[in-house]
């Protein structure tokens, strides 16, 4: 049963997703350690993805992308 006077969690509250909330503490959090451990813990956040489009059932020439959760900017 839900209660209408319910607390809300304060990520939410300030208009964010928890997966955006959860990269701004990450990031957080990997600013705040000494090298060699930041630097290791900042190449691991990249994240290498490929897109395809289909065209009449078939892919085409796949793009290869990169995504960085520092790169974004809110």
């Amino acid at each position: 049963m839900a209660s209408s006077g319910a607390a809300v969690p304060f990520w939410r509250a300030a208009g964010m997703t928890y997966i955006s909330y959860s990269n701004i503490c990450a990031s957080m959090v990997r600013n705040c350690l000494k090298e060699p451990h930041k630097t290791e813990s900042i190449s691991r956040e990249k994240v290498h993805y490929s897109v395809s489009k289909w065209v009449d059932g078939k892919p085409q020439k796949p793009r290869t992308n990169v995504y960085s959760a520092s790169d974004t900017h809110l």
